[in-house]
């Protein structure tokens, strides 16, 4: 056993002497009370430690004990409608311990030891298995099948296996020939990316049911998006939305370092959340990592790689997964505060200088991927993480350092979120790398059209930005009639489409069809108006015809009922528009 003490403490950092023999990134327990604490530095015999928990009372000659292994968690049947901290402590059980706030040195188990859960064989004595492959499975909630699978690392051929029952976590499901247990559980190592056979393109979207991202800036199933935007732009909200629409499988919702009333507010509604897929509560495809401000920083920056090792648990099951990170401005300001306290060279803003690679380690654990395992399943993490720039500066570390590794940049405006247009999603400046690769699918599953009808919606848009600049210096009232039906389509298509309402029972999730349409009503009355204005036919005229009102009613009619009156709604307007005399 490798033991110390303490010899010097600064905040949630720790130096330990007599540490020979400890390994980078190995687990010890700090003090009389066995803080959790992770190795971050080895030199000579002494080793720095980041403390995940409060150090206050902490004094030079303490004990230090290694575990003589990393931070491990814990992976099985009981994972979903959980809500742990940073560390994979399981909150209710630690609050059923010590109260409302965590006591220093709490252990408790990520899993229910003492639950049963009814197992079913799917190999038999004799079978060779290997990394990956599924032993059993277990209902894990109305929804999700939980696969037991064999650790990536085993192999070997079936000596023994239990009959269909009901067991916990604990029991030996199988043995192999050299004596090998397999449980319903494993453990995993939380910085190490669980392996695969191998990365698969992205060419499926990432649906999400809001109109500005599916149809303007789609991502795909294995991508990974940001969303930054200053305070109370709706990063909470959006991420909240797509996590409770999103066409996945498996929710992992890391709130790292946000404010506690904020994180209160996500562990109250989620569990009264309905799943709209199966009716069951939101809660039984969905785990929570909750860690928030005023926890100790150490295991926040821990909590992103507890949430990325879940994700990879479920995409090696062959699920499709959706990691939401709120936020990693938060985990990059832990970084920032213990890389200071180590005495690192600073880089831009005080952040570290691997801020970069750190990031970029972590967007890379998203993917589409073929698992490890004999069959053909194929899973997906799709990672959408929250930047939080100070003051709504684009510019900082933290945005341009995502933004160089994610695939999408969904920018929040802080002028939209003022207006009450929300999602506050700006359509100048977002953009996204997986149109090219998603583009098939939306033509092929649509609408033929859907790329030509997207770009045309985009340049009338981006022709509203330009027309605005002269507008502000000589007024509406300047520009010909062919740029103001310019003005009044992006208008409608600002407000009638890109805007949509998060709490109203239908506008919430708008599937790609009507999404569709929808967009197609709107260019159908533009190019309608201007075919009638260049016939001679005043901007007044068309704009009399009642068509206007009936397109802003499109996002609240029900989709059934949308997809088959929408496409008479967009040839009704051709045709009246049309038989629009001059006079």
């Amino acid at each position: 056993m490798i033991a110390g003490t303490i010899s010097k403490i600064t905040g949630p950092v720790a130096v330990a002497a007599g540490m020979t023999g400890a390994k980078m990134y190995d687990i010890v327990r700090v003090g009389h009370e066995g803080l959790m604490g992770e190795i971050i530095r080895l030199e000579g015999g002494s080793a720095t430690l980041q403390v995940y928990e409060d150090t206050s009372g902490l004094k030079v000659g303490d004990p230090v004990e290694s575990t003589e292994g990393p931070l491990l968690v814990e992976l099985g049947p009981g994972l979903l409608s959980s809500i742990y901290d940073g560390v994979q402590r399981p909150l209710p059980i630690v609050a059923e311990q010590g109260g409302d706030f965590i006591e220093r040195g709490t252990v408790a188990s990520a899993l229910d030891r003492e639950r049963e859960w009814e197992f079913t064989p799917t190999v038999e004595v004799g079978q060779y298995v290997t990394g990956g492959d599924i032993v059993g499975t277990v209902p894990e909630g109305k929804t999700i099948v939980h696969k037991v699978m064999v650790s990536p690392a085993l192999k070997g051929t079936v000596a023994s296996v239990v009959p269909a029952g009901s067991y916990n976590v604990d029991t030996v499901l199988v043995t192999l020939d050299d004596g090998t247990e397999i449980k319903m559980s494993q453990w995993w190592p939380v910085r190490q990316g669980r392996p695969y056979v191998r990365k698969l393109d992205p060419t499926h979207p990432f649906t999400t049911g809001m109109r500005i991202l599916d149809t303007f800036f789609p991502i795909a199933l294995g991508g990974n998006a940001i969303i930054p935007g200053g305070f109370g732009t709706g990063k909470t909200v959006t991420q909240q939305s797509l996590a409770k629409w999103a066409d996945v499988d498996i929710i992992i919702y890391v709130g790292c370092g946000e404010r506690g009333n904020e994180m209160t507010e996500v562990l109250v509604e989620f569990p009264e959340l309905e799943d709209p897929r199966s009716g069951a509560p939101l809660m039984d495809r969905t785990v929570l990592v909750a860690n928030t401000s005023n926890m100790p920083v150490a295991a926040r920056e821990a909590s992103i790689y507890v949430g990325a090792t879940l994700a990879e648990f479920y995409r090696d099951m062959g699920y499709s997964v959706a990691m939401m990170a709120d936020s990693t401005s938060r985990w990059g300001e832990a970084l920032r505060e213990v890389s200071g306290r180590l005495e690192e060279m600073p880089g831009e803003e005080g952040y570290p200088a691997y801020l970069a690679t750190r990031l970029a380690a972590f967007y890379e654990r998203s993917g589409r991927v073929r698992p490890l395992g004999s069959d053909d399943r194929v899973g997906s993490v799709t990672m959408v993480g929250a930047v939080s720039p100070a003051g709504g500066d684009m510019s900082e570390p933290m945005t341009q350092n995502s933004l160089r590794v994610s695939g999408a940049f969904w920018a929040l405006d802080t002028s939209l979120a003022h207006r009450r247009h929300f999602p506050a999603i700006s359509w100048t400046k977002s953009y996204t790398l997986f149109l090219g690769q998603v583009r098939g699918w939306f033509e092929e599953n649509v609408a033929g059209d859907w790329y030509e009808m997207r770009g045309k919606a985009m340049g009338i848009l981006q022709k509203e930005t330009e027309l605005q600049e002269i507008v502000q210096l000589v007024g509406p009232d300047a520009l010909p009639e062919s740029e103001k039906i310019i003005l009044e389509i992006a208008r409608m298509l600002r407000e009638d489409f890109l805007q949509q309402f998060a709490f109203d029972d239908i506008d919430a999730y708008c599937p790609p069809e009507k999404q569709y349409l929808m967009l197609k009503a709107i260019l159908a009355f533009h190019d309608a108006a201007t075919s009638a204005l260049n016939r001679g036919v005043s901007l007044r005229q068309v704009l009399e015809l009642p068509h206007k009102e009936r397109i802003s009613t499109m996002k609240t009619t029900p989709h059934e009922e949308a997809i088959d009156t929408i496409p008479v709604l967009a040839k009704e307007i051709a045709e009246d528009i049309a038989g629009i005399e001059v006079y």
